[in-house]
Order: structure tokens, then C-alpha cells, then sequence
């Protein structure tokens, strides 16, 4: 029997409580029995470069990082901010993102159609906790830099 998988996809450059939230959405889903295994997509340095800036911590270090919390089994690399090719090669049961990019004016949100799109050609599906607000890696940066030059 195949392992039933659940993706996160993730830049997870500065760990935070919203990611957190993210998979530990996974690994009640896990718990419930919905799925077996959680697979997070770690955005690599040229991915995330791509779209956002350069990141902080590099990709192996963020794998590590992931692999020491609860309930993450497997780190893949993910090339590009496309999901596309690693869900057609995993063929997840479940996506899971924040709900933050189901906004029509959001930056992801031709990403985020198109995981759902992928996900149906096998009847997966796209699962969209609420977005955690007041915390992101590019707030956490900001603050630093804040703090940095009182």
C-alpha cells in the first residue's frame, strides 16, 4: 500500500509560529487518520531568490531545522515556486497553505489555481488553514533591522 501524503510547500527561512500552525494542521490530519505522512517542499536559495530575496538561512540548514520538528518525515527540495512538479511526482492526498494566497490581488494566487488543478488530476486536495496574521519571516526581518539601528 502507497503511504498517503500530505505537502507542505514552504521557504521556512526564518522559522516561525505560523508555520508551525501549518504542520501541526498535518499532523492532526495525520492523527485523524486522513493521511500517513507529512512531506514538506523546501523552497531552495534560487527559488526563493526568484520571487522574494535572498534568504537568510541556507537550504540545508532550513531542512534540519524542519526535519527536528514533530511530525515532518521527509524534506524535499523544491526548485521553484511551482508546486506542480513535485506534487505530480509524490501525487499527494492533500496540499496544505495558508489561506493567504487565496486572494485574487495575492502574488501566489495563479500558484495557488494551479495546485488545485494539479491535485485533481489523482482527487486531491487543497486544504487552507487560516492565514496566521502579524507574523511572517519578512515582519521578523523588518523588526531585527528595526531594532538594529535604534
Amino acid at each position: 500500500m502507497t503511504d498517503r501524503l500530505i505537502y507542505i510547500g514552504m521557504s521556512a527561512d526564518i522559522i516561525h509560529v505560523g508555520h508551525v500552525n501549518i504542520i501541526e494542521t498535518a499532523n492532526k490530519m495525520i492523527a485523524d487518520g486522513k493521511a500517513d505522512r507529512l512531506v514538506v517542499g523546501l523552497l531552495t536559495c534560487e527559488a526563493i531568490e526568484a520571487y522574494k530575496r535572498k534568504p537568510i538561512v541556507p537550504w540545508e540548514a532550513r531542512r534540519r531545522l524542519l526535519l527536528a520538528l514533530k511530525g515532518v518525515d521527509t524534506v524535499e527540495a523544491q526548485t521553484t515556486l511551482d508546486y506542480e512538479p513535485n506534487l505530480r511526482r509524490l501525487k499527494p492526498v492533500y496540499c496544505i497553505h495558508g489561506s493567504d494566497w487565496n486572494d485574487p490581488r495575492s502574488a501566489q494566487y495563479a500558484t495557488r489555481q494551479n495546485v488545485i488543478d494539479t491535485l485533481q488530476d489523482w482527487g486531491g486536495e487543497l486544504i487552507e488553514p487560516e492565514y496566521t496574521e502579524g507574523i511572517s519571516t519578512t515582519h521578523i526581518i523588518d523588526e531585527i533591522a528595526s531594532r538594529a539601528k535604534s
